[in-house]
């Protein structure tokens, strides 16, 4: 489970995830998800979390984060394994250090849209991620927008557009 599904569990976020810990993800979910839609204009949001050793999907190895947000201009649609998204202008920081997982990212996006069925993610914006992340589930890595994920998710980016297959 990732920093933003962390804090969305909390109620203080909205969105998917960007990083994956295979042990603690969506893969061993209880059908807690909620199918919907949501729209929102500018945002602001940052927050810490600690999470572990809980009987609940992501919150089963113990973790602790950072994450902060910013932007304007976000909607996002979800149904069963469907998931789409859009966003304008938006800038991000977030870390986590589990005993699965160590990372870091900085986000600065112009504009992106985003869908997603069952493994298959494809999104297409400008952005200039910069971070990296390794566990064990894979390594990810990523200079102004340029890089790759390898493990359970595999992946390509470029200059904010990526490409990514889940195998399981």
């Amino acid at each position: 489970m990732s920093q933003r599904q962390n804090l969305r569990q909390h109620g203080e976020y909205d969105e998917e995830p960007q990083f994956t810990d295979i042990l603690d993800s969506k893969y061993f979910h209880h059908g807690d998800d909620e199918n919907g839609a949501k729209a929102e204009g500018g945002y602001a949001k940052q927050g810490t979390y600690e999470t572990g050793f809980e009987n609940k999907s992501g919150q089963r190895i113990p973790k602790k984060g950072y994450l902060a947000e910013a932007g304007y201009g976000r909607a996002r649609a979800e149904y069963s394994i469907f998931e789409a998204e859009a966003k304008g202008p938006n800038a991000s920081f977030g870390a986590e250090a589990s005993v699965a997982k160590l990372g870091a990212v900085a986000r600065a996006e112009i504009a992106s849209a985003s869908a997603k069925a069952g493994p298959v993610g494809v999104k297409v914006g400008l952005g200039f991620d910069t971070g990296a992340s390794v566990g064990l589930s894979g390594v990810e890595a990523k200079v102004l927008g340029i890089g790759f994920s390898i493990g359970p998710k595999i992946g390509i980016s470029f200059l904010g557009s990526e490409l990514s297959f889940s195998l399981f």
